[in-house]
């Protein structure tokens, strides 16, 4: 079942077209999870350089001109544009970046994407060392000028994002930029897109090994987007105290870009303080690597929050996932797979620790608020569950998915539930495409400290009340609980917020009607404007 506003937006597509990879009975398979190469967009032409409807009048006043970059390629001065925040210098990126370059916090100025911009070139599976390095300052502000634009970070070339807790850089739409927005905008532009040479499976290549060096992908409806290798410690860069939103354009029906896509990311790559906001698709996809990541905000995701697969594995923490209310957008929380190839290696393995997920879709296509299946291998820690969906908490498909632990296939066994309390489940657990509902309902009650009738007294929607701070949890930090390698920090609460004096997404992020950050740079409809 179609989301209606995705279906509306595939409307618009008019010519674009796109074989879809076939996909089970009742699953709907990820964007990109098929093998597809479709013709680079062709990006719309530059916005006439004049002033945007808009006041022009507001606390920003448009620099006399662009700063200089370092390589050959300059900023592209498209004149002003407008909006209610005040009049800014629009400096158009380069289509591709071929030296490494700084993006600097200049009064006046606002950078923008025309189309595909990309980092460096492909250098291959089995390169070394990094090409180019696209740094950008805190507190920049970088706009699609156009809803085919993305912005691509090649295999051996990295992204330096790294924002302040009161200084975040904005990726964002036009619309934004000149007050057109409402609280349902999204799918306005494509996203970040980061490439590398960590180990993926569901190769391109009919004959390559799935976790080798010629095992290799194209990106969603792009070509020439490139992923995998044999590297698991590659680095993409890093993005730290990032906002992407109102992205999720459809490059191709049924093909949009996440506001994030981490593929075939390597464990070097650092993303943490990151906020997406009214993707149309996920809120990230994560497709295979190995990127650990933390302190994550997913707002208004049109797909799933969370969607990982083609061999990812990873430890995520500290993570708030909040839907539009009204139940008519979205789909699943967490949607978790190896689809299509359900038995390669590496097999997708995540572990999860302090989450709170506000759920609310009536129609999504998963029919749950989690799903796991194809195989894939999950374990989730000191989690709160909340949804109104009327929609299982937990949903299971395919017998791979609940098979015993087997090191010869790389499976870690069914997925594993600790401290996790779900409320508002109607029913608790679904099984399908051969497991049972019973076999689900004995899996989460085997773990530990579990709830599935749990009665949330969550505070501004997602701070931990008196039920949540009285539930036992566990020490994720603990290698007694899982060994993340010293990634997960000592946290033995439930949920991603402790209580009202625990603040860490505060300030960096934007609010939004339905999603209230109280943070100091204000609403997600307008601009920071220091």
């Amino acid at each position: 079942m179609q989301n209606f506003k995705r279906a509306s937006l595939m409307l618009m597509l008019g010519c674009a077209t796109a074989a879809l990879s076939a996909c089970g009975a009742d699953d709907i398979a990820s964007p990109g999870e098929g093998v597809i190469v479709l013709p680079s967009p062709t990006p719309a032409p530059a916005p006439t350089p004049t002033p945007t409807p808009g006041t022009g009048t507001g606390l920003v006043t448009a620099a006399a001109s662009c700063p200089t970059i370092a390589g050959p390629n300059p900023l592209v001065d498209r004149g002003t544009i407008s909006g209610p925040t005040g009049t800014y210098r629009n400096c158009a990126l380069p289509t591709r970046f071929t030296a490494s370059t700084q993006l600097a916090k200049t009064t006046g100025v606002i950078y923008s994407l025309d189309g595909r911009v990309d980092v460096g070139t492909d250098q291959g599976a089995t390169s070394t060392g990094y090409q180019v390095t696209l740094g950008i300052d805190p507190g920049v502000i970088i706009f699609a000028s156009t809803g085919t634009a993305f912005l691509t970070v090649n295999r051996g070339n990295q992204i330096n994002a790294v924002g302040t807790p009161t200084q975040p850089i904005i990726f964002t739409s036009r619309a934004n930029v000149v007050g057109t927005n409402d609280a349902t905008s999204q799918g306005q532009w494509g996203g970040v897109v980061l490439l590398g040479r960590a180990p993926i499976t569901d190769c391109s290549e009919p004959s390559a090994t799935p976790g080798s060096a010629n095992c290799s992908r194209d990106t969603e409806g792009t070509s020439g987007a490139l992923y995998g290798g044999a590297q698991p410690t590659d680095s993409s860069g890093r993005m730290s105290y990032t906002q992407i939103r109102y992205s999720g354009y459809a490059l191709a029906p049924d093909r949009e870009l996440q506001s994030l896509t981490p593929s075939g990311v390597g464990s070097g790559t650092q993303i943490d303080h990151f906020q997406s906001v009214n993707s149309s698709d996920d809120g990230i996809e994560v497709f295979g690597g190995r990127p650990n990541m933390n302190y994550l905000v997913i707002s208004g995701a049109d797909d799933d929050s969370l969607d990982t697969d083609v061999g990812y594995k990873g430890f995520i923490q500290y993570v708030i996932a909040i839907q539009r209310p009204g139940g008519s957008s979205g789909d699943a929380m967490i949607e978790h797979d190896s689809n299509g190839n359900e038995d390669a290696t590496p097999r997708s393995n995540v572990r999860l620790a302090n989450f709170t997920f506000i759920h609310h879709s009536k129609i999504g296509s998963d029919a749950s608020v989690m799903l796991f299946r194809g195989g894939a291998d999950y374990s989730l820690y000191n989690g709160v569950v909340v949804t109104d969906s009327g929609l299982p908490c937990v949903r299971i498909n395919s017998a791979t998915t609940v098979a015993p632990a087997n090191a010869a296939t790389d499976k870690a066994g069914p997925p594993s539930f600790t401290s996790v309390l779900l409320s508002g489940c109607n029913p608790a657990f679904s099984g399908t495409g051969g497991v049972t509902t019973d076999q689900v309902a004995a899996i989460f009650n085997g773990g530990r400290n579990n709830n599935a009738a749990f009665t949330s007294t969550l505070t501004s929607t997602f701070i931990n009340g008196a039920n949540e701070t009285a539930a036992t949890a566990v020490d994720p930090s603990s290698t007694s609980v899982v060994n993340s390698g010293g990634f997960f920090q000592s946290a033995p609460y439930v949920g991603a917020v402790r209580n009202a004096s625990d603040t860490w997404y505060r300030n960096w992020t934007c609010n939004l009607s339905y999603a209230d950050f109280g943070s100091s740079n204000g609403s997600c409809l307008s601009l920071p404007t220091t």
